[in-house]
């Protein structure tokens, strides 16, 4: 079984200000437990978290000694303030600002730093991001002093330009990767960074009425190009579902990705995720 490599510990699948506000104030283990039981249970020992702000990831991965889970965090999510991220991350305004929240994770024992660099897909409109992303600059400065503080970086990225961006301050995993045009796919693969591109999150939504089934089609098929073009030209992808976002669910979605996943790689996706797993276990820790 493989594990996920992109998941959210404090989020439910279900509605994100009610599985947040479930832990404010105190850390639920009984609400973890429960969740890490699910992925005992299915099989998975391999779970990388995205993070966030009230310290639901640093118990679980605790915790998840107990399940035989390896369990691989960034502390909280790294995000602009008044941009997207902020009700799940840490906000800065300066890279001063940044720099000392790269060294909590640090005191912390984080394993990677998680930044957050772009909107989400607009689900009601193709093609539309919802927030703007950070400037090309910002993007290069924050991923250098990650690196320069010995972090692999994990990056949220949405848009072609912004990928791009990305891939050439050296993001060592791309996660969505929405809307990636031809020249951003070579580059991606031409650069080593693994993809993660949670298909979950869009398959997932089609049929069940929130968001228009057309809009959420061509954004899936618009993926599944995508990923199958850059297994052809040999880049690095690994499963990620992003477990507890909107009909996201832990566990069963590992399942769920797979089936995506499988639609564009065919018969070699097995081996194909397997090698892109093996690479975000050996990038992503610090405690070599």
């Amino acid at each position: 079984m493989f594990g996920d490599c992109h998941i959210h510990m404090i989020l439910d699948g279900i509605y994100y200000r009610d599985a947040i506000d479930a832990h404010k104030g105190h850390v639920c283990d009984e609400l973890i437990r429960a969740v890490l039981e699910r992925y005992a249970r299915a099989g998975i020992r391999y779970l990388r978290d995205g993070g966030d702000a009230f310290g639901v990831c640093q118990r679980a991965r605790i915790l998840a000694a107990e399940y035989g889970i390896e369990y691989r965090i960034p502390c909280f999510p790294i995000c602009m303030k008044g941009r997207y991220g902020g009700f799940i991350g840490r906000t800065f305004e300066t890279m001063a600002d940044y720099r000392a929240l790269v060294a909590e994770v640090d005191r912390n024992g984080g394993d990677f730093i998680k930044i957050m660099i772009s909107g989400l897909m607009d689900f009601d409109r193709y093609g539309v991001i919802t927030s703007a992303p950070l400037t090309e600059g910002q993007i290069h400065e924050m991923i250098h002093i990650a690196h320069g503080e010995g972090f692999s970086v994990m990056a949220h990225v949405n848009g072609a330009d912004t990928v791009l961006a990305a891939l050439e301050a050296g993001v060592d995993s791309v996660e969505h990767g929405a809307y990636m045009d031809e020249p951003v796919v070579r580059a991606l693969t031409a650069c080593g960074a693994v993809w993660v591109p949670t298909l979950s999150t869009v398959g997932n939504l089609i049929g069940n009425g929130r968001f228009p089934d057309e809009v959420l089609e061509r954004i899936l098929d618009g993926q599944l190009r995508n990923v199958a073009e850059y297994a052809r030209l040999g880049g690095i992808i690994a499963l990620g579902s992003d477990a507890g976002a909107y009909c996201v669910y832990h566990a069963e979605a590992v399942d769920d990705e797979h089936g995506y996943l499988h639609r564009a790689l065919g018969d070699d996706t097995d081996d194909l995720l397997a090698a892109g797993e093996e690479q975000i276990r050996s990038r992503f820790r610090r405690d070599l």
